[in-house]
């Protein structure tokens, strides 16, 4: 071998040490170098296409070919392609994409933009991409908006289309620390924006406090209003600076408007009253806005920070996700075994999972047999057995048995990380709750912008008077002044959540209000959902002449020792009766059939029907007993002593109380219920007969869900998602409605905007009233604050004095403010003492 540093893995093309590498294959005399095992593979099952069509590497690794097609680079990880080579394009706006690989090609079909500006990850992608956790080189640091997917940013902000906070692209220790830094910080400014309008508030309103203290009254209104507006509200300005300079006038234009004339109009007359009009004073002082510009700046903080507080969670379900990998795994080399970090684990590589351990990546196992809880991936309670040749996932809890595996897919290529990438993006697709406000805003801005120019020209031009022109021009603005427009959502949601709260319906995003109460299909998980979540023995049958505390005997001196799931429902069973389970000799587990030993000398055995069978045990006359109870949704075990065979049990994952009812009210109510469960599809159609559920989806995987989810949006129809599971997560951040058990896993919860506290299925008929009764609330209380903007505004811009000859005073149009606030409230608290029926 010649004396060199590096040379080329002649399949991807990384540079690679040759004496460090452990992967190394001959072909004609010549030694090639390889990166990892998959690599290797990749050239043993075809050489030549490497040593003559791909990366030739050193001179050692053969001739160069003659005629070398042009490569490419693959977008998203940096690598040399061949277009003609691989077998995974894209073609995006008129162009061809080629990539190295399916997870690449996948990647760059989520996020095109991403990786057509080059923001490719290098080598160091792939690198990453081995790690057990998804790489995120390709969007770390990247930052959109969930509105307009096609605005990214290198760092944290707002959104110059619509003013809204970008969110992080993948979730990070660093844009989770950003989310909490931005949460605290608004909710600082909120609280001093607080403190300071109280005692504002007190000297404004109070009519004798105010004359007492005279023209220094006013100056301290100056005082407390000035850090409200400027400080705790800088955002509203360059928010609403951007929407004019964007030509997207939205909210954040009409406060900044509101805000920015009430402050200078105060000031004004503060330094300059001998120059207003005589309707511009009240009690001799100068009437001024100070209060409505600091009332105002507090309103829409509390809706921010309730937002910022919202999307800070958001990312705590992906981060929970993210901690089911371990963060090191045991590899097996010719050396003996090395605990590695997660990263350093490719494709090929050889992992000892210990009892009780997380399966670090996806792998298929090589030596061992143990059960394995899969419940993350399929929701359902009942460990796998698993033995040479099968699958397992990363993530995934061993149980009491060592498994050897080989890694399959590693990093991003994962079914973890698949999870991971389907809740992210559902998140981010996600639209913010779009109100009235909003939408108005995009004409009522410029309508209220006209109005104020053309009263000012009025006034001017025509009646030759420039002071009532611009009195008149900045009373219009002030008067549209969104005082009532802020409180009318904040304050019917908090006022809904709080409602939602004493019925047990916990609501964690503002969107699920608007939207539960036009959902069309309810898509409800299994178990943990529609049952207990807990399997239990539900049916003992005994042999005659047999009896019961016998059988129960034998099968709790078996379980005791026994590592299968469903020991525990059984040994339940019988310490609630007392039954002893101590003595039992010679324990054997019988892969994929059951357990057996000796206990008092005789042979004793407990398992499925293929155990049985294999000792040559009868069982003919329980036969359609045990056949029935399949057909129900019962797992059915065998239980024999000295060769003979005693009885059977049956264990079943039971139906919640009330879930029936649920469904028929729910049905009433015009919703389509679908099931979908990872349970075999016997068990899921039991359930279903029970419930009168009529669509059942069995032996689905979490990406199943995910995908009978959108398929339902792309119908046109409106989905909510009831689950519990770490495999419900990526449906339930999809859909418009993602519906928790609160007896479910904190992830489930995370992933959803509403959670049932007590885990019934009544709780969703609560929460669909709640949710009509709110939305029903927020149009009110819209109603009732644009009504008074539309009225407020011609009058203020001097429609009264041509037929009465005054113009609207200043006190009427505080107490105007006043009052459709005060409207607003009362309006929001009726939903105290709405009650939902249940």
């Amino acid at each position: 071998m010649t004396d060199i540093t590096n040379v080329k893995d002649p399949v991807c093309g990384m540079d690679v040490d040759p004496h460090k590498s452990q992967h190394h294959t001959s072909v004609d005399g010549e030694d090639y170098h390889f990166c990892s095992a998959g690599c290797k593979r990749k050239f043993d099952a075809d050489p030549h296409r490497y040593m003559h069509g791909g990366h030739a590497g050193h001179s050692g690794h053969g001739a160069e070919p003659a005629a070398m097609p042009a490569r490419v680079k693959d977008l998203v990880c940096g690598m040399d392609v061949d277009p003609q080579a691989t077998q995974h394009h894209s073609h995006f706006e008129g162009k061809d994409y080629h990539f190295c690989s399916a997870g690449c090609k996948q990647k760059f079909d989520a996020e095109p933009y991403t990786y057509i500006h080059g923001r490719h990850s290098g080598h160091a992608g792939h690198a990453q991409a081995a790690a057990g956790k998804p790489a995120s080189t390709s969007y770390k640091g990247k930052w959109t908006c969930p509105m307009h997917p096609e605005i990214i940013r290198d760092k944290p902000g707002s959104c110059p289309k619509c003013g809204m906070d970008l969110e992080p692209m993948e979730a990070s220790a660093e844009s989770d620390q950003h989310e909490q830094q931005a949460y605290r910080a608004l909710l600082l400014r909120f609280i001093v924006a607080t403190v300071l309008s109280v005692p504002l508030i007190v000297v404004s309103m109070h009519h004798g406090l105010a004359m007492k203290l005279g023209m220094s009254g006013l100056w301290i209104q100056l005082a407390l209003t000035t850090p409200v507006v400027f400080w705790s509200g800088a955002m509203f300005f360059s928010r609403g600076w951007a929407s004019f300079a964007n030509r997207s006038l939205n909210m954040w234009s009409l406060i900044m408007i509101g805000v920015s004339t009430a402050w200078l109009y105060s000031l004004y007359a503060l330094l300059f009253p001998q120059t207003l009009p005589d309707n511009a004073f009240m009690g001799g002082l100068p009437s001024v806005y100070f209060e409505s510009a600091a009332v105002i700046s507090a309103l829409v903080l509390l809706g921010q920070v309730l937002e910022a507080r919202a999307r800070a969670s958001t990312g705590s379900a992906i981060r929970a996700l993210l901690d089911l990998a371990p963060p090191s795994a045991l590899r097996i080399t010719e050396g003996g075994e090395q605990e590695v970090p997660l990263e350093e684990v490719q494709v090929g590589d050889r992992l000892r999972v210990r009892p009780g351990e997380k399966v670090p990546v996806d792998g298929e196992v090589r030596e061992g047999s143990s059960s394995v809880d899969e419940s993350m991936l399929s929701g359902e309670p009942l460990a796998v057995q698993k033995q040479p040749g099968e699958l397992v996932s990363a993530g995934t809890v061993n149980g009491r048995g060592g498994l050897v595996i080989e890694a399959t897919r590693v990093g991003s290529d994962t079914m973890l990380a698949r999870i991971v990438s389907m809740v992210q993006q559902a998140q981010r697709s996600r639209a913010p709750l779009q109100n009235l406000a909003d939408r108005v805003s995009a004409w009522f801005v410029p309508a209220v912008m006209a109005v104020a120019v053309l009263s000012y020209l009025v006034w001017w031009l025509y009646y030759q008077r420039i002071d009532l022109a611009i009195f008149c021009a900045i009373a219009v603005l002030i008067i549209a002044c969104p005082c009532a427009l802020g409180l009318a959502t904040p304050m019917s949601v908090m006022v809904g959540m709080g409602r939602g709260a004493r019925e047990g319906v916990l609501v964690s995003d503002a969107e699920a209000l608007e939207r539960m109460a036009a959902v069309d299909v309810l898509l409800v998980d299994k178990t943990g959902t529609l049952t207990e979540g807990r399997p239990a023995v539900r049916a003992v049958k005994l042999v005659d002449g047999v009896e019961e505390a016998r059988l129960l005997r034998v099968a709790a001196a078996l379980e005791a020792g026994s590592e299968h799931p469903l020991a525990q429902a059984v040994l339940d069973y019988c310490r609630e009766r007392n039954i002893d389970s101590s003595g039992l000799q010679d324990f054997e587990s019988v892969t994929g059939k059951g357990v057996r030993g000796r206990l008092g000398g005789e042979p004793v055995s407990l398992g499925n029907r293929r155990l049985m069978e294999s000792q040559s045990i009868e069982g003919t006359e329980l036969d359609d007993v045990a056949h029935g109870l399949q057909q129900s949704a019962h797992t059915v075990v065998y239980v024999a002593s000295g060769g003979r065979l005693l009885g059977l049990l049956g264990i079943t994952d039971p139906v919640r109380e009330g879930a029936a009812e649920a469904i028929r009210a729910l049905r009433a109510d015009g919703l389509r219920i679908m099931l979908l469960t990872g349970d075999n599809s016997s068990t899921a159609q039991a359930v279903a007969s029970q419930l009168g559920i009529d669509e059942v989806f069995a032996e689905v995987m979490p990406e199943d869900k995910h995908a009978k989810v959108t398929q339902l949006q792309q119908q046109g129809l409106s989905v909510a998602m009831a689950g519990d599971g770490i495999n419900d997560a990526a449906a339930l951040a999809q859909a418009e409605v993602g519906i928790a058990m609160g007896t479910g896993t904190d992830i489930a919860i995370q992933s959803s905007g509403i959670t049932l506290v007590r885990g019934n299925l009544d709780g969703i008929i609560r929460a669909r009233r709640l949710s009509r009764d709110i939305v029903g609330n927020i149009r009110q209380n819209l109603f009732l604050a644009f009504i008074y903007n539309s009225l407020g505004v011609p009058l203020a811009a001097g429609l009264l004095l041509p037929l009465t000859g005054h113009l609207l005073n200043p006190m009427v149009a505080s107490a105007a403010m006043a009052l459709s606030s005060v409207s607003v409230i009362g309006n929001a608290l009726r939903l105290r003492s709405a009650r939902s029926e249940r």
